[in-house]
């Protein structure tokens, strides 16, 4: 039996003996002090406010998770989420920051994380996974058929997160590196091929490089398949190879000096287990690892 289901029964036990008691004693003192007991037994929960730092890509399924999380539990409720950037992200906690949850769209950002010692190791878990793809605008009719097609004299601006900050832009650069586009391996440690140099528009997170397309203001991008569910006006040209960038991994952990660690930890596990759950991520394109 659950606590809450304890607290429940406790509260109808001690109920039962007040009204014994009432009715063996009735107008006797005792009888009132038993029945303040009921108040205190019958007590909800302590409220908790639950802080979440999330990778920008899970702006729109996040929340839908956290209303199911609520209705389960309804003495948690969350804090404003922050979605940014997962190098921002954090940078934030770096600074000060202290988020109960983070979950970033990169294993080395968390693992930066794990070595500056701002999460609880143990609570570490893939969550997620993702597939590249290049976007046009909706309605286009430019085609790509291959990475090297983006390199093709009419395609003038693409879009690509910064790789510095947006795990998006690092896994985008090492694909563009297996077809000699970019010198980097890494993905945040090279160069663009002159070919293309020029036409690069970098973005602050992945949801700006969809918006740029959408926009017009270049006529690819590279995202996740994940952001055409966040995103009007884009639509897939091309699916990149898994093969030519590392595996796109989502990983969670509860922060070491999380002020809800039990509670941030259920969550999490709410994330991989509920069913409910699970079809919401499936919904919008994230695979459940």
């Amino acid at each position: 039996m659950n606590r809450r289901k304890f607290v429940r029964c406790a509260g109808t036990a001690v109920l039962s003996i007040a009204l014994v008691g009432s009715f063996a004693l009735a107008g006797c003192t005792k009888t009132e002090e038993k029945t303040e007991e009921v108040a205190v037994v019958e007590t909800t929960a302590t409220p908790v406010e639950l802080s979440i730092f999330a990778a920008n890509s899970l702006e729109k399924a996040l929340p839908d998770v956290q209303a199911l999380y609520t209705a389960a539990h309804p003495e948690v409720t969350f804090a404003d989420t922050q979605f940014k950037s997962s190098g921002d992200l954090t940078e934030q906690i770096g600074a000060g920051a202290t988020p109960d949850v983070l979950i970033v769209a990169s294993t080395s950002s968390m693992d930066k994380a794990d070595e500056a010692g701002y999460i609880d190791p143990e609570s570490r878990i893939d969550m997620f996974g993702n597939d590249l793809v290049i976007v046009r605008s909706e309605g286009s009719d430019l085609q790509i058929s291959s990475l090297a097609d983006v390199a093709i004299e009419s395609i003038t601006k693409i879009a690509i997160g910064d790789a510095a900050t947006v795990p998006a832009g690092k896994y985008a650069n090492q694909a563009l590196n297996s077809v000699g586009l970019y010198t980097g391996t890494a993905g945040d440690d090279g160069a663009y091929d002159a070919s293309i140099a020029d036409k690069i528009v970098l973005a602050d997170k992945v949801g700006t490089a969809a918006n740029y397309v959408a926009t017009g203001d270049c006529q690819i991008g590279f995202v996740y398949s994940s952001d055409l569910y966040r995103y009007d006006g884009i639509e897939i040209a091309y699916t990149v190879p898994d093969d030519a960038h590392k595996a796109i991994k989502y990983p969670g952990a509860v922060l070491a000096n999380a002020a809800n660690a039990d509670v941030a930890a259920d969550f999490l596990n709410f994330c991989m287990t509920d069913a409910g759950a699970q079809k919401i991520w499936s919904e919008y394109g994230f695979e459940v690892l």
